[in-house]
């Protein structure tokens, strides 16, 4: 048996479009599942989360970090890296990818300066630096900013 076989007992589940508060012959009139006063038997009770006026739980963790909802995951290799591929062979994130020098691109890859290139490659890339573009075109390859 897995987790993905499991169902509840047959008749243990009761539909959700149930009608409450329709007489006391329905089963559930009167109160209507709300008990007898109180303050969740009235309208407007309290939201969920509330703890009736003691610092709630999500008031009382600390604030941490900041997020920047327009930042992009751009990953970073070096030109040294580039040297795994064949003489003339075009370089794309899916070739970078595929040879496993990076496992997920993200929002897109940037190629840095470090190192040297001896091979003339053609390559097709998120971002370069300049000292990067200097080094591929200095082997004799493209590069080509997509």
């Amino acid at each position: 048996m897995d987790l993905s076989n499991l169902s509840p007992a047959e008749g243990s589940k009761h539909s959700d479009n149930f009608r409450r508060g329709r007489g006391h012959g329905s089963g559930n009139g009167k109160t209507a599942g709300f008990g007898h006063k109180g303050q969740k038997a009235r309208s407007g009770a309290p939201r969920p989360g509330f703890e009736g006026g003691q610092m709630p739980l999500y008031r009382r963790i600390p604030k941490r970090g900041f997020k920047c909802r327009n930042s992009k995951e751009i990953v970073a290799i070096n030109v040294a890296e580039l040297n795994r591929f064949e003489d003339g062979a075009e370089v794309t994130i899916a070739a970078l990818v595929e040879s496993g020098i990076i496992s997920n691109p993200g929002d897109g890859v940037k190629i840095l300066g470090n190192g040297e290139l001896t091979k003339k490659l053609n390559v097709k890339v998120t971002a370069a630096s300049a000292s990067a573009k200097e080094k591929i075109e200095a082997a004799g390859g493209t590069i080509e900013v997509i």
